[in-house]
């Protein structure tokens, strides 16, 4: 029924089997190659972020997950390649289009959304921790030294 209303509230479907997430990586490979010196390193870690979805789908078939992997890479390098994906049921590399799995972009999009937000969120609190830990360190570090000057004179 969500499926449902997801399509009519936003009518637009993707491909599934993981074949949004190779086409997104792929494009963000040659964004990256574009570019040099250490601003190419965010597309590149995007990149294999979105390609955790088809490697787990090859995992859970239990495919060769390197063999696979590598060779729906080399499919998406191809010009409009960009619905090939993996049959959940067999690890195979499949056109998505002809073999009939779509997914509504609005899960798509909910998706990203909440892992981006998730990420910031990491973020922040390792930032969190890390300043209290700078903090913590610097005033326990005075009493220390305090009491280590007063152990020799007596």
């Amino acid at each position: 029924m969500n499926v449902a209303r997801n399509v009519m509230v936003e009518p637009y479907l993707v491909p599934g089997g993981g074949a949004t997430e190779m086409a997104i990586a792929q494009l963000l490979n040659e964004r990256a190659k574009s570019i040099t010196g250490v601003h190419q390193w965010p597309y590149r870690a995007i990149s294999r972020a979105l390609e955790v979805i088809p490697r787990t789908l090859i995992q859970n078939c239990g495919a060769n997950t390197i063999r696979t992997l590598t060779a729906i890479r080399a499919k998406h390098s191809l010009p409009n390649n960009t619905t090939w994906g993996i049959d959940g049921a067999t690890g195979n590399i499949v056109d998505m289009k002809t073999f009939g799995v779509w997914e509504p972009i609005s899960v798509k999009q909910q998706v990203y959304k909440t892992a981006i937000e998730t990420a910031i969120l990491l973020l922040r609190i390792d930032d969190i921790v890390s300043g209290v830990k700078k903090q913590g360190g610097d005033s326990h570090s005075a009493p220390q030294q305090a009491q280590a000057s007063e152990g020799p004179e007596q």
